[in-house]
């Protein structure tokens, strides 16, 4: 062996000596495919990430070793391990696994331990697991639905009981429907999920859910029960009261592995043995609520003691298919904050009124006692009009009612099963008895992404504007990104999804929220590479191809790739982004996209009575000309990260004809633009479509423009995301504060001055004279203006990931004081761990308080020059992980 064999040698030696624990380094956080103990794992190599924990500074990981096994207590002793993976590298978020084959159905226990660069080693993880999901050979149970035609309004329930001879080691179910479901197993709940199996373009793709039912499931006698709600499957959904649009047969799957201890397994799923009844869910409608009918409960049915009556008849199976069928792959509905009636009133009009004090999503827990027969009816409204009295009409034709039927006997607690609803008030008809606050709850629903962002300032309107805009995204991420959570829309606008799609990934976990999400955008894009308005598509084919919604097939993929570092997602998505700038190229005429029906620069600034050109309209053609550019761009960039070296050249010579044609067609030779609003110059600046001697120009002229309103925006849904990263970008961080600032219409804050606890759909959604915008599109909750906390957590707290690395492997951090904001802070959860940003202003020195996660660094400029032992230095310093304080003096105005 030569010296060079020898010596790389020993460096492997090195790397790979885990002998040494060490208590100063640590592996925490450990995910599969982005998360938790996953049971439906669909990839056929799952990627695995950890996040490092340490007491030093500058901590990078130099090596990890990773080991898989199918028996939990065996992997210490490396026995029946199918992996055992060794690699040094600073890599830890997605990890690719790499070893034998992984089989359908089964559990896998993983562990992993890393080498940091300071020669310490972790001790192992704790054992964490995911269970890989059913191939569509692996499905026994069969669909079963109610006897004959599918006509009743009413929820059917499905029961069999099942006898287990031996003792169990565990046992998973697999469980969907053509509906929505909710299972039980001996008188208990499966899961906490809610509007499983969750919406997707069903006519792909139909998601199942696996549960961990090892500790329900007993030896003996056991029932397994579901009932089925019409859901978006066959429910109403999209507009002109359209139902059934996927199917008219609501029907069950279920499936149950059990493992015994010893070692034998066995199947247990629905078929014909299957009865079915009606019970006391009447209808259910996701935009008219539930009707429930206590008297017609069927008391411990899913219970092994319970008697079968003659309402109870054989099931019928359905040959439905496997083929469709897919884990699921982003997180599922629950139940999160509660909230207790602040007041319970009457109005003007004589109505029982409670307010919960927040707008929120999710239902109203009811308890209620009395009289048999007596009916119950819950409404829900917004906002209260200005006299004070129960508002609706801005729901347009959805009830958002809730009717139950009391049994008489004891109090109990209702609350719907297949409908959700978006509120802050609701009226109360019927109630029996005088309604304390402790009669009745609201409930929180959305989708289980947990927060990863925090923002604050010594402002209290804008803390609540970031209350606003969470609470905007809560609301509509109820499975699907919806544009509103309460009228007879509620579907998943491409719009409204991709021009908030940076603020939610700071405010929660999106990456398999959105993951999920786009595949039902590939799933429904046309052929000819347009995408729908709405996905899932439940519109028309010809509702499709709308510049700034459908370019949503292009910014998400790329924006889940700067935040989480995934390219897998690029390349899953890569073909259909090509495939949407396809669709423009063929549309356009000498490298312009002039032709089809867009909306525009939706809901922008308008006077009632605009006499005199105030309002503000942008060529529609001008603004898809930007976003044409603009999806070119993100393609180059998808294109150079998976190396597909052909594609950049190609699509770079495309993108340097669409920028010439743009300013051959909508600029004069002076640098005016055709269309003199905010949206055309920021769309202009923002995708880089002037020459650069032309941009200093333009933002000048954007400035003026915003003067000449009164420091107030005139944007609409596509001008609005990047208004204020165009002011800072081009050295008009003042202006951009003005504008984040004012309090009067049309502005950010003026909703939050006139009582708002979401982001409205318009900015003048209630007026000054506290009269209501048009009912047929006045929204209460509709997150689209919430963008702007992209650039509150960029530019206020600083929090930036670094241009030249994904998934906040590299890091700027760069406030911009402004607006008398003597104070802010902000936090993101990365993929590495927890990152901070906190400063203060006092007497013009500015201090910054910062937090780097290990295993990442970062850059931390100063809006001045550091100041080191009393002198000034340079702004601008390269950091690792840990803590550093910095400070540096400003200007007297910047915290004023």
């Amino acid at each position: 062996m030569n010296l060079t064999s020898l010596k790389g040698a020993a460096m492997l030696m090195l790397a790979f000596n885990f002998t040494v624990s060490a208590q100063k380094l640590s592996v925490t956080d450990l995910q599969v495919e982005h998360q938790v103990n996953p049971l439906t794992v669909e990839p056929s190599v799952p990627r695995l990430s950890w996040k490092l924990s340490s007491t030093e500074k500058n901590t990078l990981q130099t090596a990890y070793e990773i080991r898989v096994g199918s028996d939990a207590k065996a992997l210490g002793s490396g026995k029946e391990l199918v992996w055992k993976g060794e690699k040094r590298t600073d890599r830890s978020v997605l990890v690719p696994y790499e070893g034998a084959a992984l089989k359908p159905g089964q559990r896998y226990y993983w562990q992993v331990r890393v080498k940091d660069n300071h020669g310490h080693t972790s001790a192992w993880s704790t054992v964490q697991y995911w269970q890989m999901g059913l191939k569509p050979a692996d499905w026994k149970a069969q669909w079963i639905a109610v006897p004959g035609k599918d006509t009743a309004a009413a929820s059917p329930m499905f029961r069999k009981e099942v006898t287990i001879s031996k003792t169990i080691r565990s046992a998973t179910a697999y469980i969907t429907a053509r509906g929505v479901y909710e299972a039980y197993i001996n008188g208990t709940r499966i899961g906490d999920a809610y509007f499983a199996p969750g919406w997707t373009s069903y006519k792909d793709h139909l998601q199942y859910q696996g549960y961990d039912i090892t500790a329900q499931l007993r030896k003996g006698s056991n029932v397994i029960g579901a009932m089925l709600g019409d859901g978006w499957y066959k429910g109403r959904i999209g507009f002109n009261y359209q139902k059934a649009f996927y199917g008219d047969t609501r029907a069950l799957l279920l499936q149950v592995t059990v493992t015994y201890t010893d070692g034998s397994t066995e199947v247990l799923g629905t078929d014909g043995t299957w009865k079915t009844a009606y019970g006391p869910v009447l209808s259910s409608n996701m935009y008219d609520g539930d009707t429930y009918d206590a008297r017609r409960e069927k008391s411990g049915w899913t219970a092994p003691a319970y008697g079968e009556d003659a309402s109870w008849t054989a099931a019928r199976t359905a040959d439905f298919g496997y083929d469709q069928l897919v884990g699921m792959s982003g997180p599922v509905v629950k139940k999160h904050e509660r909230f207790k009636a602040l007041k319970i009133f009457k109005t003007p009009q004589g109505d029982l009124v409670a307010d919960f004090g927040q707008n929120l999503v999710g239902w109203v827990e009811l308890k209620a006692g009395g009289p048999k027969d007596t009916r119950i009816v819950v409404s829900h409204a917004e906002v209260l009009d200005k006299a004070g009295n129960f508002y609706t009409e801005n729901l347009r034709s959805a009830k958002q009612q809730n009717t139950y039927l009391l049994k008489g006997g004891e109090a109990q607690v209702f609350s719907p099963h297949f409908s959700f609803q978006g509120f802050r008030y609701v009226k109360i008809e019927g109630y029996p008895q005088e309604l304390k606050p402790e009669d009745l709850t609201a409930v929180a629903l959305y989708s289980n992404m947990a927060p990863t962002g925090e923002f604050k300032t010594s402002n209290a309107l804008l803390n609540q504007l970031q209350h606003n805009i969470q609470w905007g995204q809560k609301g509509n991420f109820v499975d699907v990104p919806t544009d509103c959570p309460q009228r007879d829309e509620r579907l998943g606008w491409t719009g409204d999804a991709q021009a908030f799609y940076n603020t939610a990934a700071y405010n929660m976990d999106v990456s398999g929220f959105f993951t999920k999400w786009l595949k039902d955008v590939k799933a429904d894009q046309h052929q000819n590479g347009s995408i729908p308005f709405v996905i899932p598509d439940v519109l028309t084919p010809n509702d499709a191809g709308a510049t700034g919604w459908a370019d949503v097939g292009t910014i998400i993929p790329w924006g889940l790739y700067v935040a989480y570092g995934d390219t897998r997602i690029l390349e899953n998505q890569y073909e259909s982004m090509k495939a949407w700038v396809g669709f423009m190229t063929s549309k356009s005429r000498q490298n312009l996209w002039n032709t089809g029906f867009h909306f525009g620069d939706w809901l922008f600034y308008r006077p009632d009575d605009d006499n005199d050109g105030r309002a503000a309209v942008t060529d529609k053609y001008m603004i898809a000309q930007c976003f044409y550019a603009h999806s070119v761009q993100l393609l180059i960039n998808s294109a150079r990260v998976l190396g597909k070296t052909e594609d950049v050249s190609k699509y770079t010579a495309l993108l340097a004809d669409l920028k010439s044609a743009y300013v051959k067609e909508y600029m004069t030779p002076s640098g005016r633009l055709v269309s003199s609003t905010q949206t055309a110059y920021v769309l202009a600046l923002q995708f880089d479509m002037l020459p650069e001697t032309l941009r200093t120009q333009a933002a000048d002229r954007l400035v003026e423009n915003i003067r000449s309103y009164g420091n107030h925006l005139t944007t609409g849904f596509l001008g609005t995301p990047y208004l204020c990263h165009v002011l800072t970008r081009f050295g008009h961080n003042n202006v951009a504060y003005d504008l984040l600032m004012q309090e009067s219409y049309p502005s950010w804050l003026y909703p939050v001055k006139m009582g708002a606890t979401t982001i409205w759909e318009r900015w003048d959604g209630i007026k000054p004279d506290g009269s209501f915008q048009t009912p047929g599109m006045n929204s209460y909750n509709h997150y689209a203006y919430g963008a702007i906390g992209d650039w509150m957590y960029r530019n206020v707290a600083g929090i930036n990931p670094a241009e030249d690395a994904a998934g906040y492997k590299k890091i700027r951090i760069e406030p911009r004081p402004g607006g008398k904001i003597s104070n802010a802070s902000g936090s993101l959860e990365t993929p590495y761990g927890r990152l901070s940003s906190s400063w203060t202003i006092e007497g013009g020195l500015f201090k910054l308080d910062v937090v780097i996660p290990a295993n990442t660094t970062a850059t931390v400029i100063l809006p001045g020059p550091q100041l080191k032992q009393g002198q000034e230095t340079t702004n601008k310093t390269e950091i690792g992980s840990g803590s550093y304080h910095f400070e540096c003096r400003v200007a007297p105005s910047a915290g004023r």
